[in-house]
């Protein structure tokens, strides 16, 4: 009774794969596609350019410049085999 269960599960997905691959091959389906990917209006609108205060431009540079700063602390601390705070002379 499985094997016959199976089979036609084998057979429906066969059919779907079958149909999927005659959609995919059809030009309307690519174009449906590539309309799909169109960039929309609020992100075409966004400048990199400097405000003063809270702005998505700040906090990327200050994000930027927080992970160089934390890349330098580790290479100290890897190639002077001590404490970024030892190195420093803070502690």
């Amino acid at each position: 009774m499985n094997s016959k269960k199976e089979q036609t599960n084998s057979e429906v997905t066969n059919l779907e794969n079958e149909s999927l691959i005659k959609e995919q091959n059809d030009s309307d389906y690519i174009n449906e596609q590539i309309g799909d990917n169109k960039l929309d209006e609020k992100s075409i609108e966004i400048k990199d350019e400097y405000k003063f205060g809270w702005s998505s431009y700040s906090e990327i540079t200050n994000g930027r410049f927080a992970m160089i700063g934390f890349l330098a602390i580790i290479l100290i601390e890897l190639f002077s085999k001590q404490s970024f705070l030892k190195w420093a002379g803070i502690l």
